[in-house]
């Protein structure tokens, strides 16, 4: 039974990604009917291309970012979420609305946002800082493609906190309110000890997520101004398909994955160590 969808994943998945492989050691532009192998030269171009260090450079910039907000931002209104609030299924519903919106149309909306209404309001208000358009900046735009990813991101990794949290017995809350222990206190020693698991999960997500940001690049600033906001997989693309860079862009491709796979592990690996030692 398992034969049929085995077979459309190699078709559709894994053979593309062999492929890809086997044409990041020739010169083919993705159009031509002839092609040559050119072994490891294109891996020892990537090394010196300043357009791709680039791209990595804000593609990592980014993802740390991006990570460490959300994930901060998500456990604190999990833990608001959990608490016994008025309306709080209602909450938890308009919390979790970004996250079943597609990532184009958020991108679209937010780049008209950020070109027709913000720079209203600052003009209105008297702040220069909003008057202008921030992706238009090649200083600030990065800034404000953080800003949307957080916002859409944040509503996964809530609802993932919710999940942990709801697990933890309340007894030992009023265990540790009889010993004298306060809220600070509570969260080290109970709460986040006790959603490690969870808080590893988010991790391991938003990073991948991150460094694998596409849609929302061409949705807001298309990798511009210039190529300030050009993160991998924007390059990859806008190389190997309208560059005729595919083989390029192929090895790029390939020293992509193994950058995603060994952050992955690390992180894995690092956090799931730091879960046994709590």
């Amino acid at each position: 039974m398992t034969i049929p969808a085995l077979l459309l994943f190699f078709v559709f998945h894994t053979f593309p990604a062999l492929q890809g492989v086997f044409y990041s050691f020739t010169n083919w532009n993705g159009f031509a009917k002839t092609y040559e192998f050119v072994g490891f030269k294109n891996y020892y171009y990537l090394f010196q291309d300043d357009n791709v260090g680039n791209a990595y450079w804000f593609t990592f910039k980014f993802a740390i970012v991006v990570t460490i907000v959300i994930n901060v931002l998500s456990l604190l209104i999990a833990m608001g979420l959990n608490a016994s609030i008025k309306a709080r299924n209602f909450f938890r519903g308009v919390y979790f609305l970004p996250n079943i919106l597609s990532v184009l149309i958020v991108g679209y909306i937010f780049n008209y946002l950020f070109s027709n209404v913000f720079t209203v309001w600052g003009e209105n208000l008297g702040w220069d800082w909003l008057s202008t358009n921030l992706l238009g900046s090649q200083t600030m735009a990065w800034i404000g493609v953080v800003f949307v990813a957080v916002w859409q991101g944040i509503a996964l990794n809530t609802i993932l906190y919710l999940s942990g949290l709801q697990t933890i017995p309340t007894q030992l809350y009023e265990a540790s309110g009889l010993d004298g222990a306060n809220k600070w206190q509570e969260f080290w020693k109970i709460t986040f000890p006790l959603i490690a698991p969870f808080f590893t999960i988010n991790m391991v997500l938003a990073m991948k997520n991150a460094l694998m940001v596409f849609d929302l690049i061409v949705a807001l600033t298309n990798g511009g101004p210039g190529r300030a906001t050009q993160s991998i997989s924007h390059l990859i693309y806008t190389g190997g398909f309208e560059g005729g860079e595919f083989a390029y862009q192929s090895a790029n491709s390939v020293i992509y994955f193994i950058v995603i796979a060994v952050i992955s592990i690390v992180q894995i690996r690092y956090l799931q160590r730091r879960e046994t030692d709590m």
